[in-house]
């Protein structure tokens, strides 16, 4: 077993007992991605703004978490009727399904967005 797949074994298997312990393993940038740059051009061309995938990637990922706090917070919100708390269900649901465009930045399949349709 050479070093880059004996380092994704141990990797997937620490983020399976992490899942099972109820902890939230940080998600893994595609490998395709590492070091590379995404490019803003606007409408004639000119570059407008360079940033390294990585950040943009962390900040996808933070939105992810800002709204999966929001999703507990409405779950658990006592004083929100069904009808209130569906409401918010589905604009969340939109939002991640809007976020699926950044899947291509996630090396593993778990970690993808995913909208109503899954």
């Amino acid at each position: 077993m050479d070093a880059e797949t004996l380092y994704d074994t141990v990797v997937d298997a620490l983020r399976t007992v992490l899942h099972e312990e109820g902890h939230t393993p940080r998600p893994r940038l595609a490998r395709r991605m590492l070091g590379g740059t995404v490019v803003f051009l606007d409408s004639e061309g000119r570059e407008v703004k360079t940033v390294p995938v990585e950040a943009l990637f962390k900040k996808v990922t933070a939105v992810r978490e800002k709204l999966r706090l929001v999703e507990q917070k409405a779950n658990g919100a006592k004083g929100l009727d069904a009808v209130t708390r569906g409401e918010i269900q589905a604009y969340l649901t939109k939002a991640y399904g809007s976020l699926t465009t950044f899947n291509f930045l996630f090396r593993d399949d778990a970690d993808r967005f995913r909208g109503s349709g899954g």
